[in-house]
């Protein structure tokens, strides 16, 4: 939200907080499953013993957010994350065991895989879902028995000022700890010796953090959203595909990195698809501007930014269509920082909207005469975070989840692949990398470190390594290799 100035946290006061951190992890030594359950518990303590409030700031953050969408799209997912990690990280915290090459195994060496933590994780996290993008992968930090330093947006600020004192109040400062500023504050964290780094948002500031992590050699997760398309087949039901797309293009006013950035359609059944949708919406939304349930944009920056998107798009030729039941005037608020639905008809490659992630209920809509059309197109872009398939053709569905390559996929809707703990959530190429949600967070967030127990027989000596050699060696290695 405009009009909030935030105080920077200096880079030495960032360092000495982790130097605190990596200090107080050193002497801990083995970090019990009962140890990381309470931090877990703790950690769900912050979120739900608070629910009321951060419901009443992330609103104001925005200037206007529903009570029902933090609910679910934040409170809810960060109680399942964390309660999932309760439930299992005593079984995820066992190591596994490891067979070995011939004829290790069979002389009674053994060897197992030790998920150990990785020490001191530093996590930003964006604004468009303030809650679940720290809790979430929080939650298996913790379980991989980490130290933890969170930088939340500074475009919440009311949100991320209040997250510092209730966690505060619940950790120590060496467990769990909140630093607040701007993109100073944020430069400064993303260069500290951490010993893993996870950052959400947009894939050029992503680059900018994977260069500063890279002169301490600091591994990464990154989650950077991107333009992800919608491919609909013809044998796809028109009115589920306008619900669904619609339901999700909305919440949050679309401000959601797996949001449907673009419509693949079929040529001949366009107009379909935006009549049916343009109904659908209208039914969501009877009203916009007056309608609490429907999300202002962040700022009013960025509600600028996707006017001029849809500005651009329609100098260069594009059918814009505005969805407004009530015919509200959205010109000239500048506090409610809302804008209407909006189909982009004939989208093309040179439009802004079509370049950018467009974070915003702003549908460019594609058409195709055959759907390898879409999938060709799809693959000439860079990779999505997400690729959603509508249709009952089992053939033309394979065919298009083989030839793409995406973070994830949904069929026949969007965005719910992201919702599930049990699926690891991650993108690829230019959309990310790295992977989170339940045991692949935890893995992600884990040192897996091999172990080997040799017997007290002499192996060298078997195998005939130990000079000088008799030809032993040559032997078993022929033996090898055949």
């Amino acid at each position: 939200m405009d009009g909030m100035q935030q105080m920077e946290t200096p880079a030495d006061e960032i360092a000495a907080k982790l130097t605190k951190q990596r200090a107080a992890y050193m002497a801990e030594g083995f970090v019990t499953a009962e140890v990381r359950r309470d931090r877990l518990k703790r950690a769900l303590k912050c979120l739900l013993d608070n629910k009321d409030e951060y419901i009443r700031l992330i609103s104001e953050d925005f200037g206007n957010r529903s009570a029902e969408t933090t609910l679910f799209a934040d409170v809810a997912s960060s109680a399942g994350a964390l309660k999932d990690a309760i439930k299992h990280v005593k079984k995820w915290m066992k190591p596994s065991k490891r067979s070995l090459m011939f004829p290790m195994g069979l002389l009674g060496a053994k060897a197992s895989v030790v998920p150990q933590p990785k020490g001191v994780v530093g996590l930003i996290t964006p604004w468009n879902f303030p809650l679940t993008m720290v809790f979430v992968p929080l939650a298996q930090m913790l379980a991989a028995g980490n130290r933890v330093m969170i930088k939340p947006s500074e475009s919440t600020p009311r949100t991320s000022a209040f997250m510092a004192k209730v966690f505060a109040e619940n950790f120590d400062e060496t467990e769990v700890s909140v630093v607040n500023g701007s993109v100073p504050t944020s430069q400064a964290f993303a260069s500290q010796p951490w010993d893993h780094l996870m950052f959400t948002g947009a894939p050029p500031v992503g680059k900018l953090v994977m260069r500063a992590a890279s002169e301490n050699l600091v591994p990464v997760t990154l989650e950077l959203g991107g333009k992800s398309p919608v491919i609909v087949g013809r044998s796809a039901d028109m009115k589920k595909v306008a619900e669904r797309v619609a339901t999700m293009k909305h919440m949050n006013a679309g401000q959601i990195c797996l949001a449907p950035d673009y419509m693949n359609v079929a040529e001949d059944q366009r107009d379909d698809f935006v009549s049916a949708y343009t109904k659908q919406v209208e039914k969501m939304y009877p009203t916009m501007l007056s309608n609490d349930a429907y999300t202002s944009i962040i700022s009013t920056r960025h509600r600028e930014r996707i006017e001029g998107y849809i500005e651009d798009a329609r100098q260069k030729g594009a059918d814009v269509r505005v969805i407004n039941p009530a015919e509200e005037d959205f010109k000239g608020q500048n506090q409610a920082n809302k804008i209407p639905s909006t189909l982009i008809l004939d989208a093309t490659d040179d439009m802004d909207v079509m370049q950018n992630e467009i974070f915003g209920p702003v549908l460019p809509v594609r058409t195709y005469k055959k759907v390898e059309e879409a999938v060709d197109y799809v693959n000439e872009h860079e990779r999505p975070l997400a690729l959603y398939y509508f249709g009952s053709d089992q053939a033309e569905e394979g065919d298009v989840l083989a030839r793409t390559t995406s973070g994830g996929v949904t069929v026949n809707d969007v965005l719910w692949h992201g919702a599930h703990e049990n699926l690891p959530f991650g993108g690829v190429g230019n959309s990310g990398m790295g992977r989170y949600h339940g045991y692949d967070g935890f893995l992600e967030f884990s040192h897996q470190k091999s172990v080997l127990k040799h017997p007290k027989i002499s192996i060298g000596g078997l195998l005939g390594i130990i000079p000088p050699y008799d030809g032993k060696l040559i032997k078993n290695v022929e033996r090898q290799i055949k």
